[in-house]
């Protein structure tokens, strides 16, 4: 009976092993990630000692074997024999009592071959546990040629009830009830070698070379990210995407099991100023018991944007709550800190015309027009199972919904639009006066597909002169992008977003192309995020995109002159990036701060296209945290094998963050950069926080000259008024590299024509920074004040009027109400009279039969406010 059990027990989890043995054999000429594990709890699993630790199986009274030292090594200079096996469990044992805990995963490897050339041409060798009684349980197994050495590969969690005070494991063949009967199949003599026993802790570092140098795609290599959002901000592109990373746990061969989604609830952010070097920000807490929208159980398909709200400048993340919902979070900038504003979702089946009973309410897609009004695209799916024509090619899943000025609440009833054969990711953006709603085509709900129509599993969009469309069937456009599979050969969903940077549009993308050069050649859905520049025709139609590796090109050079993330990456190998505490150097308290993690020997990042000019520089920092002695960073142009032109030991207190630097002779021009890591093999290095490159000053140590125009220091000026800021540098000595500017810490362009009613009555900053080609910097600083008076009131109405923002005869009615407050001010001059005026006039101001435009009503009652507080009247 208890042979009975062992028989069953071992072909249920061999069947189980011999699954990922298949897989793993399917797969052997990729590079399998190296896996996390603990101290090898065998003892002499290489033999190098002889048979110390190890014994014949003698679990049950008829098991024996002679074991027997052999120099016929799988590696080193011993391995054992096995001869004279009585049971198909006859082969060498180890005893762990005491070393394995029941709960706790464990990885075996062992080495096998046996050479008897009557046996049979292949064999099936299993790592056995026997716990005791007649409890055993198959960890791992092999199926080998004769004469060669075959791998025994397994993980295995030890069930939590599970008694382990006896655990041995021992090798064996498969359990046969009579074996001597045939012994040549059953019990021939054979090897073992290279046993190992290890704690196993999955982890998530891609050791692969995801992408290639030169490659702009995919645009990282070390984490996955899906559903790209494209949202520009002060001269950068902030991508926000699904982290399919949370899915990612690959076994001792590399593959993950299949990405269900179902575990994501946090969104991935990377940001770029030049489209190849990406910085990465890590991952917003969205839903689940630790987010920030507790309620919420999933965050996929992020979609952002930003708005001045009540005279302050506020960033919106919208998320699908998995396919039953969608959910909005607010950001004090980009990257945050974000918080919640509604307290519920913001599209649920009760949201007027969101829902009819079959359609998705996720994949959101957010876009303000340019009168401030702001609109919400969401929705998919919609198979009803008819299989029919119209169902097919006609689902209408996906709605528009006008926001609320809040951006947190919807207005009047979501309107449904007609895409043919819509299945998700509704985007849309606004180029020339035309707007296109792009998405993703289904992949076949039954019936005939209309030609006439998009392929499946494809972007396809449509064009209408309004945000609202109306999106029917008549407007599709034709195809913007194929499904990925037709360019990288791994298919799956298909999801897009639209940017405009520095005057030219792109396309964003994912792919399974990362996954696939993981496990050469397979996927489990993990995607991750591509780049491709967007072009139209004259006509304003979109040009088809292909798919790619190449990506777009740089737009600028990298400046070193400045603090610089160590997660800024262009391509890397074997790292991954955390969170630590503090904020970041490079982009201030609002933002996370991240470092370079689990560094091993032969790992490297690197930076493309770094500008050093004509002076060049003259040493590296980089601020750090040692783990081990003896590590160092190497610093190599143009290439991971390029000769080593600085180096920097990492050589300080372990486990402290510490500034090492390196001097450079005089790098100049531009080069890409590579950092390589060396130093103990088998153990984490340190981990990096940033780089920073000084200049090679040489004679020059005078920083640029700034003169700023059009704005003065200290000045007053009226909010009807417009500001042409502009600046100028100059440096006689090695001449200028880069200014920039900022408006009260936005980006801002010198010649920009600013109209200061866009910007908060008070005081505001303008700060221009100039760096020479010898690293010296400079910085100037304005300070100015808007305000508003009754001038400036009257002057705006003109201007709104003059602008079709307000028509002629609500003008000429604010002008009337406006008079008396200047009579007022000018012949009345009681402060009560003046502040019931203003009071009146605002109360016109905000009547919607009056001005109908927000950014109108909003700055005329802003500057109404501002005028009764400024004569002692109670503010609202």
């Amino acid at each position: 009976m208890l042979k009975h059990v062992r028989r069953a027990i071992r072909r249920r989890v061999a069947a189980v092993a011999a699954a990922g043995a298949v897989l793993a054999a399917g797969l052997v000429a990729t590079a399998a990630p190296v896996q996390a594990a603990g101290p090898d709890i065998i003892v002499n699993g290489g033999f190098e000692d002889g048979l110390a630790g190890w014994f014949a199986n003698d679990g049950n009274a008829t098991d024996g074997a002679t074991l027997s030292p052999t120099t016929d090594a799988y590696s080193g200079s011993g391995a054992v024999l096995v001869t004279e096996r009585k049971t198909t469990g006859s082969g060498p044992m180890q005893d762990l009592s005491g070393k394995v805990e029941a709960g706790k995963t464990y990885l075996v490897t062992a080495r096998v071959k046996y050479e008897n050339p009557d046996s049979p041409a292949t064999k099936q060798f299993f790592v056995t546990m026997h716990y005791g009684g007649g409890t055993y349980t198959n960890l791992g197994t092999v199926t080998v040629p004769r004469g060669q050495w075959g791998l025994i590969q397994g993980t295995f969690t030890i069930p939590a009830s599970q008694n382990v005070s006896t655990a041995r494991i021992f090798v064996e063949t498969p359990w046969t009830s009579n074996p001597s009967s045939a012994p040549d199949t059953h019990l021939m003599d054979f090897k073992v070698d290279d046993v190992t026993l290890n704690e196993f802790v999955p982890s998530q570092t891609i050791e692969v070379l995801g992408k290639n140098p030169g490659e702009g795609n995919p645009l990282i290599s070390h984490k996955f990210g899906a559903d790209g959002n494209a949202f520009v901000h002060g001269g950068r592109v902030y991508l926000y995407m699904t982290n399919d990373t949370q899915m990612y746990n690959p076994g001792p061969n590399g593959v993950s099991p299949t990405n269900t989604y179902g575990g994501i609830n946090t969104i991935t952010v990377i940001s770029s100023d030049d489209l190849v070097n990406w910085v990465d920000h890590g991952e917003i807490p969205v839903a689940g018991a630790n987010g920030i929208a507790r309620y919420a159980s999933q965050s996929w398909a992020p979609a952002v944007e930003s708005k001045v709200v009540d005279g302050k400048e506020k960033f919106f993340l919208y998320f699908a709550n998995n396919g039953s919902a969608t959910g909005v979070i607010v950001g004090d900038s980009p990257l945050g800190p974000w918080h919640d504003e509604r307290g519920s979702l913001l599209i649920t089946g009760s949201t007027p015309g969101a829902s009819n009973g079959k359609n998705w309410l996720f994949d959101p897609g957010v876009f303000v027009d340019d009168d401030g009004q702001a609109y919400l695209y969401f929705g998919g799916g919609g198979d009803d199972g008819s299989g029919s024509y119209e169902n097919t090619n006609h689902p209408k899943s996906t709605r528009v919904i006008k926001l609320g000025d809040d951006m947190i609440s919807t207005k009047g009833s979501a309107e449904v639009i007609d895409a043919p054969l819509v299945f998700e990711a509704g985007h849309v953006f606004k180029r020339d006066g035309k707007y296109y709603y792009s998405y993703s085509s289904n992949f076949g709900y039954g019936g005939p597909i209309d030609p006439n129509g998009p392929p499946t599993g494809a972007i396809a969009y449509l064009m209408a002169d309004s945000p609202m469309g109306p999106w029917t069937a008549d407007t599709y456009a034709g195809l913007i992008f194929r499904n990925p599979g037709t360019y990288f050969g791994a298919g799956g969903n298909n999801h897009q977003s639209v940017f405009e940077f520095d005057g030219e549009y792109y396309f964003t993308y994912h792919a399974q192309t990362l996954n696939s050069r993981i496990t050469g050649g397979a996927t489990q859905g993990f995607r991750s995020p591509h780049l491709a520049k967007l072009e139209f025709d004259d006509d304003g139609t979109i040009k088809e995109v292909k798919g790619d590796y190449k990506g777009v090109e740089q737009l600028r050079g990298l400046d070193p002159y400045r603090v610089i993330e160590a997660e800024t990456i262009a391509w890397q190998q074997g790292i991954t990036t955390k969170k630590i505490d503090g904020a970041s150097e490079e982009f201030g308290a609002q933002a996370p701060n991240l470092v370079v993690h689990d560094i091993d020997d032969g790992d490297w990042t690197s930076l493309a296209k770094v500008d050093f000019g004509e002076v060049g520089a003259a040493g590296i920092t980089a601020k750090v945290r040692p783990l081990v002695a003896g590590g160092k960073i190497e610093i190599r142009l143009d290439g991971r094998t390029s000769p080593v032109v600085a180096t920097i030991p990492v050589d300080a207190p372990l486990g402290e963050w510490t500034e090492l630097t390196a001097d450079l002779d005089g790098v100049t021009g531009v080069h890409d950069v590579y950092f390589t890591y060396a130093g103990p093999g088998g153990d984490d290095l340190f981990e990096i926080d940033s780089w920073a490159f000084d200049g090679g000053k040489g004679t020059d140590t005078t920083p640029p000259t700034i003169a700023v125009s059009g704005v003065t220091d200290g000045q007053e000026y009226g909010d009807s008024q417009d500001l042409t800021i502009g600046w100028t540098a100059d440096d006689a000595d090695s001449g200028v590299k880069s200014v920039t500017g900022t408006l009260d810490g936005e980006a801002f362009e010198s010649g920009t024509v600013k109209p200061l009613y866009e910007l908060a009555l008070g005081e505001h900053t303008l700060t221009v920074t100039a760096i020479d080609n010898a690293g010296n910097k400079a910085e100037q600083t304005v300070k100015f004040s808007v305000v508003a008076s009754t001038d400036d009131i009257a002057a705006l109405i003109d201007r709104f009027e003059a602008a079709g923002k307000i028509g002629a005869k609500s003008a000429h009615r604010l002008r009337i109400n406006l008079a008396t407050v200047r009579d007022a001010e000018q012949k009345d001059k009681k402060i009560d009279k003046i502040v019931k005026e203003l009071r009146k006039f605002q109360d016109l101001v905000d009547d919607p039969r009056v001005v109908t435009d927000a950014q109108v009503r909003d700055t005329l009652i802003r500057d109404a406010e501002a005028l009764i507080v400024r004569y002692g009247g109670a503010s609202k």
